[in-house]
């Protein structure tokens, strides 16, 4: 199905010209990642993309050609149990749908029909997104299991290409999510009440798209992963969440299992530029 649809144009895939109504934040009380007889232990996992214009094509080649599979990705470098949700990211200054959300899923076969129900809307404008608004979602608006009984934090990994705002603002959390706040929230205390619950990691996808990487250093240090090719995003995710997780020894036997699966040597030097800087500062397994 998904190597189908790889050469369809973008409006036969992604069909929604508005954000779906089972990805509409507003009353969303919980999303939530639970234990089953099949996933035991389960990890939650929050893949946010930025579907701003700024963003060109990367969106739709993500969506189309490497998130359906990131599912295996993960299962491939050996995490056990994880369930995905994914999320699109705009502008809530400019967008119809800065805020789109999913369900945490354990299969490929269900993240998928969320990855089909996002509006690419492709908008945004000024110098940032709205990515505080998903940081606060996460924030505020999940429930976990891996946390809640074994006090291990979810993982939240976001692609793009600005900053975020310097403030969540009251109104568009009102708007979009439908909490009232009393005063806007300081994005600073935004990434507070993430990391009580989250591991970030901002991903920018290439070279050209540096140009706010200070930004997100100063808040999340070296979880900022600079790549050479938005291709490599899911590979790179996957190998962020194996190595922290400890599932993955090394970037060493990582990229022995990428060349086990054939992937080019141009990509798997890709990952390994993408992940050796942070993973260098890992303790040893």
């Amino acid at each position: 199905m998904t190597q189908a649809r790889q050469n369809l144009p973008q409006q036969e895939v992604f069909k929604q010209r508005e954000c779906h109504p089972a990805m509409n934040p507003q009353g969303v009380r919980l999303r939530e990642s639970r234990d089953s007889a099949a996933h035991p232990n389960s990890l939650a996992i929050v893949f946010a993309l930025d579907v701003s214009g700024s963003m060109g094509e990367i969106p739709d080649m993500l969506a189309r050609k490497h998130l359906p599979s990131f599912m295996k990705n993960l299962l491939d470098a050996g995490v056990a149990d994880p369930q995905v949700l994914f999320m699109a990211i705009g502008n809530a200054y400019a967008d119809r749908a800065p805020l789109q959300v999913g369900q945490f899923e354990s299969s490929e076969q269900q993240m998928d029909q969320w990855l089909t129900r996002m509006y690419l809307e492709g908008g945004g404008g000024g110098l940032g997104e709205t990515y505080e608004l998903a940081m606060y979602f996460a924030a505020e608006h999940t429930s976990m299991d891996c946390l809640e009984k074994r006090q291990k934090k979810g993982y939240l990994l976001m692609t793009g290409d600005e900053p975020a705002f310097e403030k969540a603002s009251k109104a568009h959390i009102q708007r979009l999510i439908g909490d009232v706040i009393p005063d806007d929230l300081p994005v600073q205390q935004v990434f507070q009440r993430l990391e009580q619950s989250f591991e970030m990691f901002f991903l920018i996808p290439d070279g050209k798209r540096r140009q706010y990487e200070g930004f997100w250093r100063y808040h999340l240090g070296d979880r900022v992963i600079c790549m050479d090719s938005p291709e490599d995003t899911c590979t790179v995710a996957a190998g962020i969440v194996a190595l922290r997780e400890g599932a993955e020894r090394s970037v060493d036997t990582l990229a022995a299992r990428l060349r086990q699966q054939n992937m080019p040597a141009a990509r798997i030097q890709g990952v390994l530029n993408a992940l050796t800087p942070w993973a260098q500062k890992l303790p040893p397994r």
